[in-house]
């Protein structure tokens, strides 16, 4: 019996691939486009006929990412019915990921840091923003917060700041830990009618 052999991966799709492990490790600004290339199998001409330029590749690269970050998301809402849950669900995410071996710091965070105004990091990173902004601020509302902006504003504090403690101080275990606490801490001063039902729940 002949054995299948898995199909080739697009150039794009191998070109991304490369772009995502070598950003993330090292930069976007200190990688070169030869770097990636290589890294995917293909030419420079390659890259270029792909991408355009390395600032589209960036663009692609983080926007892959949001894609992917808001897919797991997604998932999260469906299987939690309260909006606590979701929240809580969507922080227990956070605490896999701080908990990986592979966790390096937030890809947005890290290329804004390298950009400069106006370029792709930023543009994307902003988009994120407003995604995750308005996502909390929602969830929120949906909770019965008496001030679901500010709740949302500062869900959003807690999880940028997450990411940015476990990288900084290299203890990805102890951000891991507070974060979560740090949640139902902020849910519990936020809607404190509902605390009593919250716990039975």
């Amino acid at each position: 019996m002949a054995v299948k052999t898995l199909p080739r991966k697009s150039a794009r799709e191998r070109l991304l691939a490369a772009a995502d492990q070598l950003f993330y490790a090292e930069g976007v600004h200190v990688v070169g486009v030869d770097r990636i290339a290589e890294r995917a199998g293909v030419t420079k001409a390659t890259l270029y006929n792909t991408f355009g330029s390395k600032e589209d590749l960036v663009r692609a690269y983080l926007e892959q990412h949001m894609r992917r970050r808001q897919e797991r998301i997604a998932r999260i809402l469906a299987a939690n019915e309260s909006p606590r849950k979701r929240i809580l669900g969507i922080f227990a995410e956070v605490e896999e990921l701080l908990a990986g071996s592979a966790f390096r710091g937030c890809r947005f965070i890290m290329a804004t840091a390298e950009g400069r105004p106006g370029d792709a990091s930023e543009i994307v990173a902003e988009q994120y923003r407003t995604w995750l902004r308005t996502l909390f601020t929602d969830l929120a509302k949906d909770a019965g917060a008496t001030d679901a902006k500010q709740l949302g504003r500062r869900l959003l504090l807690l999880y940028d700041g997450a990411a940015v403690a476990a990288r900084m101080d290299q203890d990805r275990s102890g951000a891991a830990a507070a974060t979560r606490s740090a949640a139902e801490a902020l849910l519990e001063a936020a809607i404190p009618t509902r605390r009593n039902n919250w716990r039975s729940r």
